[in-house]
C-alpha cells in the first residue's frame, strides 16, 4: 500500500511539514504491520515522500482484525496488503497527525498557505469507476488522473479491476489534501477493518468540517465512510445539514457582534455566568458539563471555581473546540489543573454516553439555535440519558427585545436564533419536561428587569 506526497517546494521545508526528517528513513509499529516514510525526490523547488504500508494479512487473522470474505482462506487471500484502504487512514493520522492538525513550529506560514500539491495512491480500489472517483476529488479543487489496472496482466480476456493509481493534484494546505485522504479513502473502500460506531461519526464530522457539508457527494462519502450502517449515516448526515450554513466564521463573527452590540451595555454575559455559578454552588455541585460550550467563556469561570473537581465543554462545532482551547489555554495548564477539564465534540441531539456521571449540566444561550422539532431530542439527551442532578438553562425573552432600540420590531436577538420564547413559553416547555423527566423547576430572571417586559435572560433551574 502506498501513498506519494509531492509539493513545490524544498525537501527540507516539506520535511518541517511532515515532521519527518528527509535525511533517513522512518518506520513506524502499526496494530496490523508496519509504516515506513522515506523521501522519493529531495529538489530545490519540489520535494517527494512516500507512504509505505507493509500490512500483515496472516497477523490480522490471528489478532482478530480481519474483515472481508466469509471463507477460511478469504481470511489470508485477500487485498489488504496492497489496496489503499482504512488502513491508509490510521496510517496517516499515526504518522502524519501533527501534519494533518496544521502545525508546524519551524515551518508555521509555509504550513498555513497553499501549496501547489500532488498525491499518487497506488491500488485505490474504487467498484463505481473513475467517474465516481473524479466525482469525490475534483468538487475539492483538484485535477484527478486515474488508470485502471487489469485483473491480471497476463490474462487480458479477464478485464478490468477494481483498483486504480490516482493522481490527484491542485493547490492545497498539506493539512487539507491529507485530511481530505483520510476521508475519502475509506469512503471509496467502504471495507473498514474495524467496527464502526459512533466514534466515527465524530471522526467524520470533524475531519470533514469545512468542506463535507458542502460537498455534493457528502451523502455517498457518509455512506462509504461508515461502512453502510443506516443509523450512522443517517446522524451523519442531518448534522452535515446544521453545519451547511454559508460561512460558518463570517457568521460566526457576524452573530457575536451583533451579541455585543445588542448585549454588551447590560453586562448580560457577567451576570448569565455568575447567576450560572450562583445555581451550581446551590446544588452543591463537584462535576459540571457546559452543553454548547462554545468558545469556553463559562469553562473559563468555572475551571476559576477550585469545588468543582470535573468539567467538561461539548460544542458541535470544532472550531469551536477549538477556540475554547485557545482561550483556556491547554496546552499551558499544569498537570492537575488540566485534568480537572475536557472538552467534548459533539452534538446535543444524539446520546452520548460522555455526558453521563456529572452532578450539573448547563445549558446557557443553546436552546434557541436548535430548531423546534429538534427539541424533544435535546430534551432526551439530556433530561433522559445523562440525567444529571441538575440543569441550568438560559435563554433570551423576546419580550425584552422591544428595549433593544437598535433592533427593529418583531425580529430575533440574533440572526441564528430558531426561535426566542415569552416568559410564558419558556415556563410552558420547562414544566412539561420537568414532568416528563422527573424535575423540579424554577425561574430567575437575569438583567436589569422591567416591570412589563420583564428581564432580558430568563433561566430555568431543574433539580432531582
Amino acid at each position: 500500500m502506498l501513498l506519494k506526497i509531492g509539493a513545490a517546494v524544498s525537501g527540507e521545508d516539506l520535511g518541517y511539514l511532515l515532521h519527518k526528517n528527509p535525511a533517513r528513513a522512518h518506520a513506524f509499529d502499526l496494530a496490523f504491520g508496519k509504516a515506513h516514510v522515506f523521501y522519493t525526490r529531495l529538489g530545490e523547488d519540489h520535494a517527494e515522500a512516500a507512504l509505505l504500508l507493509d500490512v500483515d494479512p496472516i497477523g490480522l487473522v490471528r489478532s482478530g482484525r480481519q474483515t472481508g470474505g466469509e471463507g477460511a482462506l478469504d481470511h489470508y487471500v485477500n487485498d489488504r496488503p496492497y489496496a489503499a484502504s482504512s488502513f491508509l487512514s490510521v496510517a496517516l493520522s499515526r504518522v502524519f497527525g501533527t501534519a494533518m492538525s496544521g502545525k508546524s513550529k519551524e515551518r508555521q506560514e509555509l504550513a498555513d498557505q497553499p501549496l501547489d500539491l500532488e498525491a499518487t495512491i497506488a491500488a485505490l480500489p474504487c467498484q463505481d469507476g473513475e467517474a465516481f472517483l473524479r466525482s469525490l476529488f475534483e468538487p475539492l479543487g483538484y485535477a484527478v488522473s486515474a488508470e485502471r489496472h487489469p485483473l491480471d496482466e497476463q490474462f487480458p480476456e479477464w478485464g478490468d479491476g477494481p483498483y486504480w493509481t490516482a493522481r490527484i493534484q491542485g493547490r492545497a494546505r498539506l493539512r487539507d489534501l491529507l485530511t481530505h485522504i483520510y476521508v475519502l479513502v475509506p469512503a471509496l473502500d467502504a471495507e473498514k477493518h474495524y467496527w464502526v460506531g459512533p466514534d466515527e461519526v465524530e471522526k467524520l464530522l470533524r475531519k470533514g468540517e469545512g468542506w463535507l457539508a458542502s460537498h455534493p457527494r457528502k451523502e455517498a462519502i457518509a455512506a462509504g465512510y461508515l461502512r453502510y450502517d443506516r443509523t450512522l449515516i443517517r446522524d451523519a448526515l442531518a448534522r452535515l445539514v446544521d453545519e451547511d450554513s454559508g460561512d460558518p466564521e463570517a457568521e460566526d463573527h457576524a452573530r457575536r457582534r451583533e451579541e455585543a452590540d445588542l448585549e454588551t451595555p447590560l453586562r448580560l454575559a457577567e451576570q448569565r455566568t455568575g447567576a450560572v455559578l450562583a445555581c451550581l454552588r446551590a446544588v452543591e455541585a463537584r462535576s459540571v458539563v457546559d452543553l454548547g460550550c462554545g468558545e469556553g467563556k463559562l469553562l473559563k469561570a468555572l475551571l476559576e471555581d477550585r469545588s468543582l473537581e470535573r468539567i467538561a465543554g461539548m460544542d458541535v462545532s470544532w472550531r469551536s473546540i477549538e477556540a475554547a482551547q485557545r482561550r483556556l489555554r491547554l496546552h499551558q495548564m499544569p498537570p492537575a489543573q488540566r485534568g480537572r477539564i475536557e472538552l467534548i465534540h459533539g452534538s446535543l441531539l444524539y446520546s452520548d454516553k460522555r455526558l453521563t456521571g456529572f452532578d450539573a449540566a448547563t445549558v446557557v444561550e443553546v436552546i434557541e439555535h436548535l430548531d423546534p422539532p429538534r427539541l424533544a431530542a435535546f430534551e432526551r439527551v439530556v433530561f433522559e440519558r445523562a440525567a444529571p442532578r441538575a440543569v441550568v438553562v438560559t435563554t433570551p425573552n423576546f419580550e425584552y427585545n422591544v428595549k433593544f432600540p437598535a433592533l427593529p420590531a418583531n425580529r430575533l436577538r440574533h440572526r441564528d436564533h430558531r426561535f426566542e420564547w415569552t416568559r410564558p413559553q419558556f415556563a410552558v416547555w420547562a414544566a412539561a419536561v420537568a414532568d416528563r423527566f422527573g424535575y423540579s423547576v424554577r425561574f430567575l430572571g437575569i438583567g436589569p428587569e422591567d416591570f412589563v417586559a420583564g428581564p432580558p435572560t430568563q433561566m430555568g433551574v431543574f433539580a432531582k
